[in-house]
């Protein structure tokens, strides 16, 4: 039951506005850095492509709705994606961000291990991965929350067990290495890579009973897991002088 406004309090003194969620969702896909996009079945922006999102309910959160929006809208779910987290971006809050109205928007991101191509639904024509380096211009002021989201991710590598998000459930340590060039946009040394993970506690565990991964011409490589550790001390710093 909410409480009675406060005497002398005027709420149509305020011009009223929306608030809306959108999604930055990212994924690995071919060493590439892939982002979910959605085509848009309304206006406007009819038929262009957008970050997954929609208008905060009523009596819904903001965390709720941006659940709800990226199960109606792509049919990713927390059910479909075990240990799907989505993050709060930040919020943008241009006045002319919206040609409807005045819509404030909280944005989140989510990083997901590759998945199969997302189906379209709710006010969605369609829903796929895109390469973040080959996206053309975005409905609304997307563009910019899909360049803040992957700087977002870029720093939270740094010093997170974040990347392990991007891996299958058991990968090696040269999977985990791709997913760091990729976000950085660097290539890493590997013996010196590999020398950092396993010299920091709890970021990664040698996977019980799984057999080694085979390919190429070198030996097997030893499969790992996401350890317990959620912070890496210390950090993995990307190369000086280098961002994504």
């Amino acid at each position: 039951m909410s409480a009675a406004a406060p005497e002398g309090y005027d709420p149509s003194a305020f011009e009223p506005f929306a608030v809306t969620v959108d999604l930055a969702v990212f994924t690995v896909r071919d060493t590439r850095l892939h982002v979910l996009l959605v085509e848009r079945g309304e206006d406007p922006y009819r038929g262009h492509w957008a970050l997954p999102g929609g208008f905060v309910l009523p009596r819904e959160s903001a965390g709720a709705a941006a659940r709800r929006e990226l199960a109606e809208e792509t049919g990713l779910t927390e059910e479909t994606v075990p240990g799907l987290h989505l993050e709060q971006l930040r919020t943008y809050s241009d006045p002319d961000r919206d040609p409807r109205m005045r819509v404030v928007s909280v944005a989140y991101a989510a990083l997901v291990p590759d998945l199969p191509e997302p189906r379209g639904g709710g006010d969605a024509a369609g829903a796929r991965w895109w390469d973040t380096g080959g996206l053309g211009a975005l409905a609304f002021d997307h563009d910019r929350i899909v360049g803040d989201a992957r700087d977002r991710i870029g720093a939270k590598l740094e010093y997170t067990c974040l990347a392990t998000s991007f891996c299958p459930p058991a990968f090696t340590l040269g999977e985990l290495q791709q997913v760091y060039e990729t976000v950085w946009g660097v290539e890493l040394d590997r013996p010196n890579f590999r020398r950092k993970v396993l010299a920091t506690p709890g970021f990664v565990r040698a996977a019980e009973g799984a057999p080694r991964r085979t390919g190429g011409r070198g030996k097997p490589a030893a499969l790992y897991t996401a350890g317990d550790a959620t912070a890496l001390h210390p950090a993995l710093l990307r190369p000086e002088g280098r961002n994504t």
